[in-house]
């Protein structure tokens, strides 16, 4: 394929030859016939050295007065570019239509002509499925589970009786969606089960990665709304409902009822407690921990900040005598504004006690605190309110490059 194909069908400015290009690789492994792409500075070295054919780059990360040995497609976003590349380059998934005879399919089930069924499956009565779906071998279906068009079920999705898929949904192997929730009521000596009688309804355009878990709601539907991304190992939780374009890594664990709005991003292992209710375009950092509802969009984080084991056992040392410490410096500050009220110019000199308090403690005693600090003292901030609380330390910080 010449590149001027390539950029014709999606866009960009092709500087150099017009290659031929027959696949696609990283900067470090493509070869002469390869596409490659360079979208962050620390990858600059293995650009200048990569052989590949043509690389997708930026304006900001390319220097055209260079000689570079590879042609060149621009673009403003060349992540969003080479993905855009990869799907147009991807052979579609061919549908065989049709039911093997080695799947078993229940009672009054409607599945369109155009749909594949695998070897394996087990469809149960009253299904519906939709257009040009796959489904692959072993996959399980209950009864009365709904199921839009184009949808991809690999080999081993579980779904429960009574969930709802829309179109264009894929799920990995292994998913599980509408298992009971985790209800449970104590009746003095011994736990019983509460019927979790709500469904699973998963909206268009959702994909759900490999062995994540969605529990069917306790008495309402655990809701996944439209372009949901949910990557492999997730935990959702009974009754929760995720708003739409919202992508969420791996191992995150997202307890009962929670709400999260739409277009949100949620780290690897982040854990949501449960009824918690969680604002639109918020970003959630990898292992945070939330215990209390976000009502602003922003960037929040409370995972305390990677150091050497030597370090971390200092810094627990003082952590467990913080109290004590704030005590102390209380007690500094109230001493100083006596002092500052007995001296001669005291109202000029009012204002100085907080800028002088640290410094008033010795060395041993006076807790050292950086941005990073603030922004993980709290088991969910996000840096707007470091920085409103103490403009000085971010910007000295930022000038550091502390805060990115």
């Amino acid at each position: 394929m010449k590149l001027s194909t390539l950029v014709t069908a999606l866009g960009g400015e092709l500087s150099g030859d017009d290659r031929e290009v027959c696949g696609v690789a990283p900067l470090d492994l493509a070869g002469p016939d390869q596409l490659s792409f360079f979208a962050h500075p620390k990858y600059r070295s293995a650009f200048h050295q990569t052989r590949a054919a043509a690389v997708i780059v930026s304006p900001k990360l390319v220097d055209r007065s260079l000689a570079l040995p590879s042609s060149l497609i621009i673009v403003a976003d060349p992540m969003l570019y080479w993905a855009r590349v990869l799907t147009w380059l991807q052979p579609k998934c061919e549908v065989r239509a049709g039911i093997d005879p080695r799947a078993v399919v229940g009672r009054d089930t409607q599945i369109a002509a155009s749909t594949e069924i695998r070897a394996l499956a087990c469809i149960g009565d009253r299904v519906r499925i939709g257009e040009r779906c796959v489904v692959h071998a072993g996959v399980v279906i209950g009864d009365d589970v709904c199921i839009g068009d184009d949808a991809v079920l690999h080999p081993k999705v579980t779904l429960y009786a009574g969930c709802r898929i829309g179109d264009r949904v894929t799920l990995h192997s292994g998913a599980v969606i509408g298992a009971d929730g985790f209800g449970l009521a104590w009746t003095g000596d011994r736990w019983l089960k509460v019927p979790q009688t709500g469904g699973v309804v998963i909206g268009n355009d959702v994909e759900i990665g490999a062995n994540t878990t969605v529990d069917r709601g306790a008495l309402s539907d655990t809701r996944i709304a439209n372009g949901v991304q949910i990557d492999n190992q997730v935990q959702v939780a009974h009754n929760v409902s995720i708003g739409a374009h919202t992508a969420i890594a791996a191992c995150t664990g997202i307890a009962g009822s929670t709400r999260i709005g739409e277009r949100c991003r949620i780290g690897g292992a982040a854990i949501l407690i449960g009824h918690l209710e969680v604002a639109a375009d918020v970003q959630i950092g990898a292992g945070t921990l939330v215990t209390k509802s976000i009502q602003r969009a922003g960037d929040y984080a409370s995972s305390f900040p990677f150091m050497t084991k030597k370090d971390w056992r200092e810094n627990a040392v003082h952590l467990r005598h913080l109290d004590q410490i704030v005590g102390r410096v209380r007690q500094v500050e109230s001493q100083l504004k006596q002092m500052s009220r007995a001296a001669p110019g005291a109202d000029a000199e009012a204002g100085a006690g907080d800028r002088t308090t640290a410094a008033a403690l010795p060395p041993s005693e006076a807790p050292a605190m950086d941005a990073s600090d603030s922004a993980s003292s709290d088991p969910i901030r996000s840096r707007a309110d470091v920085e409103a609380d103490d403009p000085q330390v971010v910007r000295r910080d930022a000038a550091s490059g502390q805060i990115e």
